[in-house]
């Protein structure tokens, strides 16, 4: 279904074309000053140069040749040139009676999908999820439900942090405390456990242990190094104790993702390109890519074009250690040959931005990734406490995700069970809910790259620009709507009428933004836009309901209408909030 704005654009290209003029001028925008008008086209503006003509005279010639067109109610050449554009309302209505009767609501979906993979989350494993991996989950996993609303085949992976030096620090603490299980017995030759001897909460204890004691003891440092070698190189033992790492912490990572309503296609991690880091460094030596600078290998990646120095990317130490600009090359190769991805998105910290610029220039440049695979970098800011530095515990440390999740959902709780308006048990659950909301609201509703002030009393609010707010008013509709129904009424037999005040349009004009907002969201990779757009429609939604007796109109056929357009706008508000990853309870 067209969008709205491209439909009156076509009128405005007919009508500059039909006074003479190029029809390229006929781009038309939603006002900046909707007191006087509701669209506006500046055409006459930048054609009046070509045409040596005064833009006002331009602008009355288009508006002789467009004022009688159905779609208008009003249309005005104001000075200087401005053409100021008022809908009519019988228009406006059928515009929404046909998106009311579309299954996407109108939603034009991409012409050419593309399969694209989404590399976010990047947890470690053995280690708790703290609010740092909150925005990659959050913006990422929103990222994935716009593009596959729009129509493309996404592939979200969580690009687990599962190989590596931390590994060796792990099992050699392993050893350290017990030196009698099989895994570390040189001459065992049985089967190994099926079971692991350890829970997610010592693994969370003995890293930090592990990493501590390596700072201060030199030969334990060495014998984490030694250990991460043998891994890496297949020891029997090693193999096993990792699995059942692997085993523990991904358990718990799936447990803690699902309370923040993430889900993840793939669960591969760095240690699924290691297979694939030999050839690919001897065909990037074979074929000249690479060579060797100060002992490293590594594969220059300045540009003629720079304005300030890009180092060369490394790919290996001198040592013959590999690091993450290996792993990042090796993945790339692997998910070429499984899924040959038309773009692959990265949602990871903005201060990464220099080692993705030395990552894709090497991939482009070696041929890892065709040319016409695009490398997209999403960088996001920090979430900051209210003193402005990083999120932090009241004692000062790092707060673990699922505390954040359960003091947010305490301080709900508090609040709906003020209102007693439900019982304890559901109030749980909608505290759940709600908390949710909260938190990925609280932060998809600014910028991705920006950094921003997580305030837990500004984002649990039921007023403002909040998740609380936005379901409070989703609520409010479902209430109207069952009331309805209640009475007898057929919420889905109900027709869109022409908008009677000025508030009913106003709603309208808001809802038909849809497949435009959503469209712009994905082509930007901007969550915020939809916030934006969820707030102005309940607000556009909770003026025309305290304006407007919806319920008690004895016009029948102006209360289906109101009727019809609530549950069009419920419909959207639900399948916005839907791609921002979060739902609305019945009550609150």
């Amino acid at each position: 279904m067209k969008k709205l704005i491209d439909r009156i654009g076509d009128v405005l290209a007919e009508g500059f074309e039909q006074a003479g003029y190029d029809r390229a001028y006929g781009k038309v925008t939603i006002s900046n000053r909707p007191d006087l008008c509701e669209y506006q086209c500046n055409g006459a503006m930048a054609g009046a140069k070509i045409y040596r003509k005064a833009p006002i005279m331009i602008a009355g010639d288009v508006v002789e040749k467009i004022r009688d067109q159905e779609c208008f109610e009003e249309v005005t050449a104001v000075n200087p040139g401005f053409i100021n554009l008022k809908l009519d309302r019988e228009y406006v209505a059928e515009y929404l009676r046909q998106m009311a009767l579309s299954d996407k609501m109108g939603l034009e979906e991409s012409g050419d999908p593309k399969k694209i993979v989404i590399d976010y989350g990047g947890p470690n494993v053995a280690k708790p999820l703290h609010v740092g991996h909150l925005r990659s989950a959050i913006i990422g996993e929103s990222i994935k439900r716009i593009a596959r609303k729009m129509g493309h085949e996404v592939l979200g992976d969580i690009h687990l942090g599962d190989w590596g030096y931390q590994m060796g620090l792990i099992i050699t603490e392993l050893k350290a405390r017990k030196p009698e299980l099989p895994y570390f017995q040189e001459d065992y030759e049985g089967e190994y456990p099926e079971e692991a001897s350890f829970t997610i909460s010592e693994l969370e204890e003995i890293y930090p242990t592990a990493s501590l004691k390596a700072k201060e003891d030199e030969a334990y440092r060495e014998e984490a190094l030694h250990a991460t070698y043998l891994l890496q190189n297949g020891h029997r033992g090693y193999t096993a104790v990792w699995n059942h790492i692997m085993h523990v912490s991904v358990t718990d990572l799936k447990k803690n993702y699902a309370n923040l309503n993430v889900e993840f296609d793939l669960w591969k991690g760095e240690s699924d390109a290691q297979a694939d880091i030999p050839d690919m460094i001897e065909r990037l030596k074979a074929e000249g890519y690479a060579h060797m600078d100060e002992g490293a290998l590594v594969i220059d990646v300045q540009e003629e074009t720079d304005t300030k120095e890009v180092p060369p990317c490394m790919i290996q130490k001198s040592d013959g250690a590999s690091l993450y600009g290996t792993t990042d090359l090796a993945t790339m190769v692997q998910r070429m040959r499984d899924y040959y991805p038309d773009q692959i998105i990265y949602v990871v910290d903005k201060r990464q931005e220099l080692h993705f610029v030395q990552v894709f220039r090497s991939a482009k440049k070696t041929g890892i990734v065709p040319s016409e695979t695009e490398l997209t970098f999403l960088g996001f800011g920090t979430m900051n406490g209210k003193d402005g530095k990083p999120f932090k515990t009241r004692e000062g440390g790092v707060m673990r995700l699922e505390n954040l999740i359960a003091e947010i959902e305490e301080e709900m709780l508090k609040k709906i069970m003020e209102n007693r308006t439900v019982e304890e048990q559901e109030a749980k659950q909608t505290a759940k809910t709600v908390g949710l909301a909260a938190i990925k609201y609280g932060d998809l509703s600014n910028q991705a790259s920006k950094d921003y002030v997580f305030d837990v009393d500004r984002f649990t609010s039921f007023e403002g620009n909040t998740g609380p707010y936005i379901l409070y008013t989703i609520v409010r509709i479902k209430s109207i709507l069952n009331k309805y129904q209640a009475e007898g009424g057929v919420p889905e037999e109900a027709v869109i009428q022409a908008a009677s005040g000025d508030s009913e349009k106003a709603l309208m004009l808001e809802v038909l933004k849809y497949n435009e907002v959503m469209e712009t969201a994905y082509a930007e990779l901007a969550p915020h836009k939809i916030c934006a757009y969820v707030y102005d429609l309940a607000n556009a939604f909770n003026r025309f309901y305290h304006e407007t007796k919806i319920l008690a109109e004895e016009d029948t056929e102006k209360k289906q209408g109101y009727i019809a357009l609530l549950l069009l706008t419920r419909r959207v508000l639900e399948s916005c909030i839907d791609v921002l990853g979060f739902e609305a309870p019945e009550r609150m």
